[in-house]
């Protein structure tokens, strides 16, 4: 909210900047106003009901604004704007929020009436609307009070929502007509003004090409559906154009399917019945040369992406088919149920297209990051391209090639299977390089070293067997400029080995060899050690080792056993001598 009052803020400050023209009427910069709100909220990722809710907002803003109210809380009180009240150039710009809003929930309606068909008549009546609010909006820029320039983009702007309510309602000509007009007063007017508005001028003549070369298809042009193919290719008719057109395709080729009832492969035809494959069949060489003329990666991908869908669900198609077609087999006679059927090979071609154009996606993709892994990063807080990617594409291009080897009707194909081993040798060749790559970037020389003489070994192997084969593959690559790169590598490799065993040899060995010696035991050594600052030194060891010390002698008394001791009987009393007295104390202990 903060942000659209600040946005508003900034508008009427341009729009009264502009109020006064050259020729002293009110100005409306109408087509760069609408892309900008557009851009700002929600259109950029294509949030239609984002961008309504903020038309509504900014509506009530700008009659609150001009005290233009509709009534209060309590009663509507309709006002229509009229060209006496014109004294500000922000009651053109109320008008083309009211059509803006219509337009925004029509197209948010037109996202919902894929899954909702009855929403499309709501749809109707909200672009009818928009339409209207565009009239009241030109013939208010009829007025004396509004300069030239902003009554040719009313027009302009008029034109274009007529033609959108037409072209939904199929009325070709009558869009055609429309577009034809608005596409006209946009060309004059990028070529009257500066380049920064020629520019938006531009960008909506390329948004109305495409309608107009599809209503004049449907007009009986037929020379248009040249032009809308090429479109495809460059990456234009996006948005409500995409849709018509992929469906305008289906319908040409649904046309020629009826022509169309055999396809031959590998030696063999094979009766097509299927509708879905018929169509795709057809399309498929037109799919092939689009990807090949497209320059555009991005767009390329797409191609890729729509081909495979197309091809997925014809495989399914014919999966059904072969599913009742095996039923029917189980009840009658199993006399032919080793021979594969027609329909087993038709699906058989279709899972071989499907794991080519997988492939050959796969390999475009590869060299765009090859392409990449070799340029110099521009950014390094970004994560470029590293051979680790590349591996994995090669990865998945050599299961994709597994597969192939194992079609059903195709086992005793000998020229088939050498084919794809000779396919799986080149891409081997190549996903081993990248992983030397890997191994380069680690200082892993000796592994780097070996993996690069594998790779000459499968390059060598490839150029071998391609003679053999008299050159019968064109969409072989190329192994010689492989070849090529790996011996330049090789000697890149040689000699950073070298410079790196040089650096190494400087450094003493105590610097390189981690030691586990406590601090307290090499004084005299010096070494660098980042963990003696970290949170566990090594200084001393804790707990010590036991150390023997000299213990508390014991002494034994080994004499005392041969020592004569001299007689002591004149020194003892002699017993008896005392008499009864004597004898009475000793008794009671009164005689010692």
């Amino acid at each position: 909210m903060a942000s659209d009052k600040q946005n508003d803020a900034k508008l009427s400050s341009t729009d009264e900047n502009k109020e006064k023209s050259s020729d002293g009427g009110l100005g409306l910069e109408i087509l760069q106003i609408i892309k900008e709100s557009q851009q700002q909220h929600g259109l950029r990722h294509g949030d239609y009901q984002r961008y309504r809710g903020y038309c509504s907002r900014r509506l009530r803003r700008l009659r609150k604004t001009l005290g233009f109210r509709m009534g209060n809380r309590h009663k509507f009180i309709g006002k229509k704007i009229t060209v006496e009240m014109l004294s500000d150039s922000r009651y053109l710009l109320l008008v083309l929020m009211e059509a803006e809003r219509a337009w925004s929930y029509a197209m948010q309606l037109k996202q919902e009436a894929n899954t909702e068909p009855r929403k499309r008549f709501h749809l109707l009546a909200r672009l009818r609307k928009a339409a209207k609010h565009s009239e009241k909006l030109e013939k208010l820029c009829e007025s004396p009070r509004v300069d030239a320039k902003t009554k040719l983009e009313a027009q302009a702007y008029t034109a274009y929502l007529t033609g959108m309510v037409e072209f939904e309602l199929q009325e070709w000509k009558l869009a055609m007509e429309a577009f034809n007009k608005c596409k006209t007063i946009y060309e004059k007017l990028a070529s009257a003004f500066t380049e920064e508005l020629a520019v938006l001028y531009r960008q909506r003549v390329d948004e109305i090409s495409p309608n107009i070369r599809y209503c004049a298809y449907n007009i009986g042009d037929q020379n248009a559906i040249n032009d809308l193919m090429q479109m495809r290719l460059t990456g234009g008719g996006g948005g409500m154009m995409a849709e018509k057109l992929e469906a305008l395709i289906t319908q040409a080729r649904t046309k020629q399917a009826a022509t169309m009832s055999e396809v031959e492969w590998r030696g063999r035809t094979v009766p097509v019945k299927i509708d879905k494959a018929r169509i795709f069949l057809l399309g498929l060489a037109d799919n092939e040369a689009a990807i090949a003329q497209t320059a555009n990666e991005e767009t390329k991908e797409h191609l890729y992406e729509t081909l495979l869908a197309e091809c997925r669900d014809t495989i399914q198609a014919v999966r059904e088919e072969l599913k009742s077609e095996a039923k029917q087999r189980e009840r009658g006679s199993d006399s032919d149920s080793n021979k594969v059927s027609n329909l087993q090979f038709l699906h058989s071609y279709l899972t071989y297209i499907k794991l080519c154009t997988l492939v050959k996606r796969n390999e475009s993709m590869a060299h765009t990051l090859q392409a990449k892994l070799k340029e110099p990063e521009a950014d390094e807080s970004k994560r470029g391209p590293r051979p680790q990617d590349l591996i994995r594409l090669y990865d998945i291009i050599l299961q994709s090639l597994a597969e192939l080897s194992t079609l059903q009707g195709l086992e005793d194909d000998h020229t088939f299977q050498k084919e794809v081993s000779l396919k799986t040798l080149v891409y081997k060749a190549n996903r081993c390089f990248f992983i030397a790559q890997s191994y380069v970037l680690v200082k892993k020389w000796s592994e780097a070293l070996v993996l690069y003489e594998r790779v000459l070994k499968y390059a060598k192997e490839v150029q071998s067997k391609t003679k053999s084969l008299n050159n019968s593959l064109k969409d072989l690559p190329d192994v010689q400029e492989l070849i090529a790169e790996v011996n330049a590598e090789k000697y890149s490799l040689q000699a950073a080995a070298i410079l790196d065993t040089d650096e190494t040899a400087e450094v003493p060995s105590q610097q390189q060899v981690k030691d586990n010696t406590p601090l307290c035991n090499r004084l005299e050594t010096f070494r660098l050690e980042p963990a003696l600052v970290g949170k566990q030194p090594n200084l001393v060891q804790f707990p010590p080792d036991f150390q023997p010390i000299p213990c508390k002698p014991l002494f034994f008394d080994l004499a005392l056993n041969h020592v004569a001791f001299p007689p002591l009987d004149d020194k003892v009393e002699q017993k008896g001598k005392g008499g009864l007295t004597g004898y009475i104390k000793g008794i009671f202990g009164f005689g010692s």
